[in-house]
């Protein structure tokens, strides 16, 4: 039976952290992301171009604009994997999944080795029942020695990793994501969410602590850790502090329900 994940600071397949490659078992084509390399035709620019664009639309929430770059793009250059990969996450926001999975596999088709696709369709595999399956893509993109965010693919395996209750598994990336870039808040939080329910809880304390020190700010979902590691050490002034944060800032929270019926577990 697959955990079902709350929303948590951020939606990492379209926006992650950068840092040094890593390397993996698991390794795939080593070659640079085609959205990386420079165009070699005038078609070849007008398609990179125009996807760039989508990608800033598609953030921005804009699908229709991004939608129709994407089809200038593949227009321009129907060769050009980015453009239809943008066209897969696209649909991927429109939930239009039967189309999104055609369109990433033209991308791999084209670009089998290119780490941003792998990590794209990978999250699309997680986010549709198959949790298991994206890994392997998750991998593909870690183990290229050129790809330029791992932190965002070993954020995202984690995820899809506690999705499938393998915790030891989920550490170990989200583990060699903080190492690459400390300010993972993603991977932060779920480090200490680990930590907690294996019982290790002046670890957690830890993390929760470097994780509150770099948000500013505690979520509804980080203060209600927060507050199951201070209650289980014992610390009832630091157990108070979290409670009064989750009844004055998040009061209709499912955090602060929670808290209100006594699940705390």
């Amino acid at each position: 039976m697959m955990r079902k994940l709350p929303l948590f600071i951020l939606v990492l397949f379209l926006a992650g952290c950068a840092g040094a490659p890593v390397g993996d078992a698991d390794v795939g084509n080593v070659e640079q992301a085609v959205s990386r390399q420079a165009a070699t035709s005038d078609a070849g620019q007008r398609a990179k171009v125009h996807t760039e664009l989508g990608h800033y639309y598609l953030q921005a929430g804009n699908y229709d604009i991004a939608l129709e770059r994407a089809r200038i793009a593949i227009d321009a250059e129907s060769g050009y994997a980015p453009a239809h990969n943008l066209l897969a996450l696209v649909y991927m926001a429109l939930i239009r999944n039967p189309l999104a999975e055609q369109s990433f596999q033209r991308a791999l088709q084209l670009a089998p080795g290119d780490p941003e696709i792998n990590n794209d369709y990978g999250w699309f595999l997680c986010q549709t029942g198959k949790p298991k399956e994206s890994l392997a893509h998750f991998r593909r993109a870690i183990g290229n020695t050129l790809y330029q965010t791992p932190g965002k693919a070993l954020t995202n395996a984690g995820l899809c990793s506690l999705m499938i209750k393998d915790d030891q598994q989920a550490e170990d990336f989200m583990s060699r994501a903080v190492r690459i870039d400390r300010a993972n808040l993603t991977a932060l939080f779920w480090l200490a969410d680990i930590a907690y329910r294996s019982n290790r809880l002046a670890e957690a304390r830890q993390i929760i602590k470097e994780l509150h020190t770099r948000l500013l700010d505690p979520t509804a979902e980080s203060a209600w850790l927060a507050l199951r590691i201070e209650r289980k050490l014992g610390d009832r002034e630091a157990e108070a502090r979290f409670t009064g944060i989750l009844h004055r800032k998040f009061r209709n929270s499912p955090e602060q329900q929670k808290l209100s019926r006594g699940e705390f577990d």
